[in-house]
């Protein structure tokens, strides 16, 4: 299993896939795996791939999400490392995920939540509400992707690989520009160590030597300490985690005294209704969000109770 997990490994990095989506390939093959008693995929078809996401839904009770990862891992598995092309595979059918109207905060309590929120994470947390950011767009961004002149900030590989502008907020450009300030002693000071180099995406590390070490390619919210990179084993810097950031937003909910289970996606969500409410126009709003689909936004109009055309209660009339 080992070997195949390997070959998995590889073939997911020669696509550029993220981390992220290799762990969680890797442990869907792996469990696709043990739980047909470690029959090798090369022996198996459709039929141990269907009988298999039936047991995750029976058994386990996995949301659709997770149910179709798994199927996501297994064709990938299929297709791209075994280069076998399994028959009647129309007939795996992927789970139907709940439509679900998005849980949006007023902004009073958007500000109850950003109040027990300090330091960097209030910094991060703002710019969720205020650029509509995604949780890790906000962790990745680097420092060469903030314009202070123009008020903008641009969003690289965002979802579906799509690079976006989106403003900066006038009251974060003074706090940015003082954590800029502490980020870029610190990054000295690993330079003078020994660790200033910053992982870099592709193969941009082998065309430009000089770039991991630069200011500019630096992460604007970096970690508090080095860690080992996973893939190449360097000690360096990465960015923040992800996961304080969550806890901290879910902790300031619980203590601004909201019932709501918001989270750190709910920031984004309550930046779109705000602006819709505000009067911005729905493409507008698409093109800050980032999505592809002008029916992916528009389902903030749900979360206004307009459906297009603010339809008022016979109750009201």
């Amino acid at each position: 299993m080992s070997q195949l997990l390997d070959e998995v490994r590889a073939a997911i990095r020669l696509r550029h896939y993220s981390i992220r989506t290799e762990e969680a390939y890797v442990a869907c093959i792996r469990r696709f795996i043990l739980y047909h008693q470690k029959c090798h995929p090369r022996d198996m078809g459709v039929n141990e791939i269907r009988q298999y996401l039936s047991h995750l839904a029976t058994d386990y009770h996995v949301a659709a999400s997770t149910q179709n990862v798994a199927l996501s891992a297994l064709l990938f598995l299929y297709k791209e490392v075994l280069h076998i092309e399994l028959p009647l595979i129309d007939g795996v059918e992927r789970a139907k995920r709940p439509q679900r109207i998005p849980v949006v905060l007023t902004s009073d309590e958007v500000k109850r939540v950003l109040a027990h929120i300090t330091g960097t994470h209030h910094l991060m947390a703002s710019l969720l509400y205020g650029a509509g950011l995604r949780l890790m767009e906000c962790v990745r961004l680097r420092i060469k992707d903030v314009d202070f002149d123009y008020k903008q900030i641009t969003v690289r590989d965002g979802k579906g690989e799509r690079d976006r502008r989106v403003m900066l907020p006038e009251p974060l450009i003074e706090p940015l520009t003082q954590h800029l300030h502490k980020t870029k002693s610190q990054h000295e000071a690993d330079v003078v160590a020994g660790h200033g180099e910053v992982y870099l995406p592709y193969a941009l590390a082998r065309k430009y030597p000089a770039a991991a070490t630069e200011w500019v390619w630096q992460y604007v919210f970096p970690a508090s300490k080095l860690s080992v990179d996973p893939r190449s084993g360097a000690v360096r810097r990465h960015h923040a985690s992800e996961d304080h950031l969550q806890r901290t937003v879910g902790r300031a909910v619980k203590a601004s005294g909201i019932t709501k289970r918001a989270s750190c996606h709910t920031l984004r969500h309550s930046f779109a209704t705000h602006l819709l409410e505000a009067g911005y126009d729905i493409r507008t709003i698409q093109e800050l969000l980032g999505h592809a689909d002008i029916s992916t936004t528009m389902i903030y109009t749900h979360v206004l109770n307009r459906g297009g055309r603010a339809v008022k209660s016979p109750l009201e009339l």
